[in-house]
C-alpha cells in the first residue's frame, strides 16, 4: 500500500519501564487488528444479559488501547460492528448503537488528553444519525493528535469494501479518467476505507474461532494471526503479552525465503 500512515521507524517508542523485559522494542508490530469475539458467551456463562458482555468488552478495548500506546504500537484497529451484525436481535443492535454513542461522548476528553487519533472505517452512512454526529465530532477533534491511531470498523464488511472500490475504479475508467493498465495494488488500496492506514502486522481473534469473518480481506494478506480461546472480555494485558511473544517468534518472509534457508 502507498498510503501508510506510520512506518516501523515512525512508530511511537515504548517506554523502557512499560514494555515487558522479554519483548524486543524493535520487533513489536506497528499495527495490530483485533476481532473482539465472545462478549455474548462471556455474559451467558455468568447468567447475565448479552449486553453486559458488550459493556465489559468496551472496558477491555480501552485497556488494550492504552497498552498498545505504552508498548510503542502505533496503530490499533478494532472490529466493532460488521455488516452482518444487523441480523442480530433488534434490541441488541439498538443497545450497541447507543453504547457506541455514549462511549464516544464519555471518552473523547480522555482521548484528547492521551493524544489518540480516532477514525472509523465502514459504511457509516447506514448508521443512526445521532451516532454519525458523534463519530464526526470525535474524528474532527482528534485528527491533529499525533499518538496512537485508533481505527474502529463499524458497519464494516470486507467484501463490500472491495466491491465499492471496484465500482469507484470502474467509474473512473468508464469516464476516461483512468486507463485499465494503470490499475495496480497501490491504486486499489487508495480506494479502500483504509486508504491511509498501513496493513496490520498482527491479527488477534479471541474466543477460539478460526476465521476472519469478512474483516480486512485485502489488508490481512500477509498479517500474522494469533488465535486464543479467551473470550474478549477476559482478554487482559497478560494475554496480550503472550500474543506479542508469539508474534516476535514469527519469521515474516512475505513469500520469500529466510536467510537461514538461502544457502546451497
Amino acid at each position: 500500500m502507498t498510503a501508510n500512515f506510520i512506518s516501523s521507524s515512525a512508530a511511537p517508542s515504548a517506554s523502557a519501564s512499560a514494555l515487558p523485559g522479554d519483548l524486543l522494542p524493535g520487533r513489536m508490530p506497528v499495527h495490530v487488528a483485533v476481532i473482539m469475539d465472545g462478549n455474548g458467551r462471556w455474559a451467558k456463562q455468568r447468567g447475565l444479559p448479552r449486553i453486559m458482555g458488550h459493556r465489559k468488552g468496551v472496558d477491555t478495548l480501552k485497556k488494550l488501547l492504552r497498552c498498545c500506546r505504552d508498548w510503542g504500537i502505533g496503530a490499533l484497529t478494532a472490529y466493532a460492528f460488521s455488516t452482518e451484525n444487523w441480523g442480530r436481535p433488534t434490541h441488541e443492535v439498538d443497545f450497541l448503537m447507543t453504547l457506541f454513542e455514549r462511549v464516544l461522548r464519555q471518552e473523547l476528553k480522555e482521548m484528547m488528553a492521551e493524544d489518540v487519533r480516532i477514525q472509523f472505517v465502514g459504511n457509516l452512512a447506514a448508521l443512526p444519525e445521532t451516532l454519525q454526529r458523534e463519530i464526526d465530532r470525535a474524528v474532527t477533534q482528534t485528527q491533529a493528535n499525533q499518538g496512537i491511531r485508533f481505527s474502529v470498523a463499524t458497519n464494516y464488511g470486507g467484501r463490500e469494501e472491495i466491491l465499492q472500490a471496484c465500482r469507484a475504479i470502474a467509474t473512473q475508467v468508464q469516464q476516461g479518467d483512468l486507463n485499465p493498465e494503470d490499475i495496480d495494488e497501490s491504486l486499489f488500496s487508495r480506494h479502500l476505507y483504509t486508504a491511509d492506514i498501513s496493513d496490520p502486522d498482527l491479527l488477534i481473534r479471541t474466543s477460539g474461532e478460526m476465521r476472519i469473518s469478512n474483516f480486512l480481506l485485502w489488508q490481512l494478506a500477509y498479517s500474522e494471526f494469533y488465535i486464543t480461546d479467551t473470550l474478549w472480555p477476559d482478554f487482559d494485558t497478560a494475554e496480550f503479552h503472550q500474543a506479542m511473544k508469539a508474534f516476535q517468534k514469527r519469521d515474516r518472509r512475505f513469500g520469500k525465503i529466510s536467510n537461514s534457508d538461502s544457502g546451497d
